[in-house]
């Protein structure tokens, strides 16, 4: 059986390739029957020369291409050449359908590189938009902090005077104080001198009373007492473990939701985006909720969450 297929030329590492007709049980460099073209995808010309008049008839007598040569004869309309040769069109007729399929097949591949630089384009100016936000975001926090210290700087200033006012006033204040308690305190020692005499009186025979009692009541509050110490003793341990405990449960408690926290929070608008694309690619869909927020105006990062919900 006869095949069409690539024979390789060339030198290493810059292949050319001949289309030859060979039988299909002959090595790659071996015994061919005839040549029909030569591609070239490698070298500056990266031409495509093909007899089409030897491949049609060779076509017609059994030849099949390979998958590699018959992607060739496609993209350079032999075959399509071929299909209407088979329907009766006459030379005018496939002439002029050859042409119009030519200047399709052309406006294609523009439209290709159009659409390619058109997506460059609009990633580039959407880049820009981001970094005039950042540098925004940034003198606005700048103008701030400028605030905060220019008010901090009046505030310091005016301190000084404002403790000055009240050390004088405090002053002021202690010393009528002083005069005021002077002249009470004098009242009251003489009214005071009586009662404390008649006060260390009845203390006397009170402290008298006391020591008989405590000698007959000693035992039986000791005991008592060393069984409330060790109960209290135990409870305070207790408690202490349990504290001891919480405390170590409580950080690993705060890290996780802190970390779950910091991830949830994440969200497109915070990253240029070439980093939202690429996160929306390597994360899972799941994990995406909330992450393109309303407010993402930028094309490419919603194409990007439009294909990963698709997929």
């Amino acid at each position: 059986m006869l095949r069409i297929r690539l024979q390789r030329k060339g030198r290493k590492k810059r292949p050319i390739w001949h289309i030859v007709v060979a039988e299909r049980h002959e090595a790659r460099d071996g015994r061919i029957v005839e040549r029909v073209g030569r591609y070239d995808n490698v070298t500056e010309k990266k031409e495509v020369v093909l007899n089409e008049d030897r491949i049609l008839y060779w076509l017609d007598t059994g030849a099949q291409p390979t998958d590699t040569v018959r992607k060739i004869l496609r993209r350079e309309g032999v075959l399509y050449k071929r299909h209407l040769i088979n329907w009766g069109k006459s030379e005018e007729e496939i002439e002029k359908a050859l042409a119009e399929w030519k200047e399709y097949r052309d406006s294609k591949k523009e439209d290709a590189t159009s659409r390619k630089a058109d997506y460059q384009e609009v990633l580039a100016a959407e880049e820009r938009e981001y970094k005039e936000q950042l540098q925004k975001k940034a003198k606005q926090a700048a103008a701030e902090v400028e605030a905060e210290k220019a008010a901090a700087d009046a505030e310091e200033d005016e301190a000084p005077k404002n403790e000055a006012e009240e050390i004088e006033a405090a002053l002021e204040e202690a010393e009528s104080d002083d005069s005021a308690e002077e002249t009470t305190e004098a009242a009251e020692e003489e009214t005071t001198e009586a009662e404390a005499e008649a006060e260390a009186e009845e203390e006397a025979a009170d402290e008298a009373e006391e020591e008989t009692e405590a000698k007959e009541e000693a035992p039986a509050e000791d005991e008592a007492e060393t069984e409330e110490d060790s109960a209290e003793a135990a409870e305070e341990e207790t408690e202490e473990a349990a504290e001891e405990e919480t405390k170590d449960e409580e950080p690993a408690e705060e890290e996780k939701e802190e970390a779950e926290e910091s991830s949830s929070d994440k969200v497109s608008t915070d990253m240029n985006a070439k980093e939202a694309i690429d996160h929306i690619n390597n994360t899972d869909l799941d994990d995406l909720k909330g992450f393109v927020p309303e407010d993402e105006d930028r094309v490419t990062v919603q194409r990007a969450w439009e294909s990963k919900q698709e997929g």
